[in-house]
């Protein structure tokens, strides 16, 4: 009787283990993300989603920290690398996104131009997305169309109606995160994904 059991709860595990790749999540302990400042503490911090200082007005994140794929770290690595050489750095918003997270702000904010229907998952939740904007050698953020998480027309890329040091600030982040394999979001210009997103899977693993 028990062997047949154990045999049972092998066969379930193993077809829970098939839905799962099937549906492009994945659940294990190391989906290969990496915390961006072991890679480069260089890199400034601003984890919104650890605030309440975001558009659901609560605090999702237990921590304050940022987490990618290397690849996209590595990348990320670069752009800062690069950006260093004339005074100016990075500010990360966000990066890695457990896909309970997604649902929550879904919940709140059901508009897909702003936020990733969690039925297909964000890019965020692959950990193939990061939500940055540039600063100067003090640490203080140059001049952008709008803050982060403003979800109105200003944010969009091809809103132009701005002060030019905007439109320029805008077009510089733009064009040295394209440099390092990244393309921008149309409708938030802080948003940029990987160019090979789509080979990750989406994962749930609580940030911590």
């Amino acid at each position: 009787m028990r062997k047949g059991m154990n045999r049972y709860f092998s066969a379930v595990l193993f077809s829970a283990a098939l839905f799962s790749f099937a549906c492009g999540r994945q659940t294990f302990d190391n989906p290969n993300l990496v915390e961006v400042r072991s890679i480069n503490p260089n890199i400034q911090l601003d984890i919104r989603y650890a605030t309440d200082s975001n558009f659901t007005h609560q605090r999702l994140y237990s921590v304050a920290k940022c987490y990618l794929r290397k690849e996209a770290a590595e990348s990320l690595s670069a752009v800062q690398k690069e950006l260093e050489k004339m005074g100016l750095g990075l500010k990360v918003f966000d990066g890695y996104r457990p896909l309970s997270i997604q649902k929550k702000m879904w919940k709140i904010f059901p508009d897909d131009r702003y936020v990733a229907n969690p039925a297909t998952g964000s890019r965020h939740n692959r950990g193939a997305a990061v939500d940055v904007t540039l600063v100067d050698s003090l640490g203080h953020e140059l001049e952008m169309p709008t803050g982060f998480d403003d979800f109105t027309d200003r944010a969009h890329r091809d809103y132009n109606n701005l002060p030019k040091n905007e439109i320029q600030d805008r077009k510089f982040l733009q064009e040295v995160m394209e440099r390092h394999g990244f393309v921008g979001l149309s409708t938030e210009w802080w948003h940029f994904d990987l160019k090979d997103w789509k080979k990750y899977p989406i994962v749930d693993i609580p940030i911590k």
